[in-house]
């Protein structure tokens, strides 16, 4: 008989990728996802250690389903990814009902762990200190039948003082080019059309097989792949990043025009205790560099308030970097101390009192400019691959919602002939901080050449949230 599972994943797009690994391995192994409204026979927490509270959110949701194990002890919980690899023996010291602990580097193990942990009404604990399989070489259940991640390269080799990750996913390993186009092409012959380049630092990505120029190689091949519309990458690191992408950015035609570059801070002297290995001038530099080869880009960001020591002189050096960057949008953070970081034990950690009022300085700024910028686009064309006929739906419009090229979220009004996968152009009629509005009439409407969407009826609900971690 068949099980059921479900997963629940936290953190970044790397995770959210892992997860799809995740549910590819228990279907070949014959497990099924749970319906909704159903209880599961599995529940898997793919977990995040970078949030201060990330482990509190983890054992808040163990105990939530003790009551479900008590009344069913042949259901089974697992727990994998980055606080897994952080706290190994402790997640069954604190929560012994849990079946599996399994880390970062060994995914693939999850579904003989379960057999095992079945057979010998046991808990099994595995946790491996390097990468035994890159996790693209395992099965995959995407979540989007048009649009897929394909990671680069796991790792980071990076020594920021305020991250965790690099200790639990351990050192860069790239994938050799031709795997990675081998992959994307796969993807576009079962009806992908945009792909998300993976990777903590995909800029320097080529280090461990002696090119340094690899990436914006990649990119550019990618632009020869038929059937490709639209490549999409994350997260460079500004160390790394060079003209050669820039280049290869704006001459191929489906890489899209939005750069998500982490700032993290806008003073020198804060970046220096990141570690963060640029400065200010670094950053802008390349901000305008990009804007001269694509007028029309987006640039969006992430940012840390409240770092150990920073000064309200340091802060408003921030406000002034982002005025001067102009980001579409940015992903803003309070300081939290991640146990085992640097920044954890360092003198001068700022009052939460104050890290919360200038982090609301901050978004107040980022909406307006945002919004400012936004604006700025009422009554120009815009070309969007719609991703849902659902969630934010009108129902007087018919409105669906998809990305524009700079990756900027759109609703659009659109008729029963609109589906996911398909590429719309229209008119922005409006236009909001974190999304435009399309209720111009259609334009170009290009339907998606792969399998109908009803062959690819809509999973059930994972309890999903999305975090893109500082990098």
């Amino acid at each position: 008989m068949s099980r059921s599972y479900q997963i629940r994943t936290y953190g970044c797009q790397m995770n959210v990728h892992d997860s799809e690994r995740l549910a590819g391995l228990l279907e070949s192994a014959g497990y099924e996802r749970a319906a909704d409204g159903t209880d599961p026979d599995l529940v898997v927490f793919n977990t995040c250690a970078v949030r201060e509270n990330a482990d509190n959110r983890l054992y808040g949701n163990l105990g939530h389903l003790l009551p479900a194990k008590q009344a069913n002890p042949a259901m089974q919980i697992a727990v994998g990814g980055c606080l897994a690899q952080k706290d190994r023996g402790r997640i069954v010291e604190r929560a012994p009902w849990v079946d599996v602990v399994f880390g970062t580097h060994n995914l693939a193990a999850l579904p003989v762990l379960l057999e095992r942990a079945r057979h010998n009404k046991a808990a099994e604990i595995e946790i491996v200190e390097a990468l035994e399989h890159f996790p693209s070489d395992l099965p995959s259940r995407r979540e989007s039948p048009f649009s897929a991640w394909v990671s680069v390269s796991v790792g980071c080799d990076n020594t920021c003082t305020f991250c965790i990750v690099p200790s639990l996913r351990g050192r860069e390993t790239d994938r050799r080019p031709g795997d990675v186009l081998a992959e994307i092409r796969a993807l576009v012959d079962e009806g992908v059309v945009e792909v998300t380049l993976l990777g903590q630092n995909v800029n320097s990505y080529g280090r461990s097989f002696g090119d340094r120029l690899a990436f914006g190689k990649l990119l550019r091949a990618c632009g020869g792949i038929d059937g490709l519309e639209r490549v999409r990458f994350t997260s460079p690191h500004p160390r790394d990043f060079t003209d050669d992408v820039i280049a290869a950015m704006a001459e191929t035609p489906n890489v899209m025009p939005h750069l998500h570059m982490p700032l993290q801070s806008g003073s020198d002297r804060v970046l220096q205790a990141m570690r963060r290995s640029y400065r200010r001038e670094r950053y802008l530099g390349i901000l305008d560099r990009v804007r001269t080869a694509m007028p029309d880009a987006a640039i969006t960001t992430d940012i840390i308030v409240g770092f150990p020591g920073e000064t309200d002189e340091d802060f408003e050096q921030t406000l002034d970097a982002v005025r001067a960057a102009r980001f579409a949008s940015a992903f803003t953070f309070q300081y939290s101390q991640r146990p085992g970081t640097p920044a954890a034990t360092m003198p001068d950690q700022v009052p939460a009192a104050v890290v919360a009022e200038r982090y609301q300085r901050l978004v107040d700024l980022q909406e307006q400019l945002s919004w400012d910028a936004a604006k700025q686009l009422v009554g120009t064309e815009v070309e969007v691959l719609v991703s849902t006929t659902g969630g934010r739906k009108d129902t007087d419009t018919g409105r669906v919602s998809g990305r524009a090229r700079d990756g900027r979220l759109v609703h659009l009004a659109a008729g029963p002939d609109v589906q996911p996968g398909d590429v719309v152009t229209t008119t922005v009629t409006y236009a909001a901080p974190h999304h435009l509005v399309a209720d111009a009439p259609i334009t170009a409407h290009r339907r998606w050449r792969g399998a109908s969407v009803a062959a690819h009826p809509a999973p059930a609900r994972q309890l999903l949230m999305l975090t893109p971690r500082p990098s």
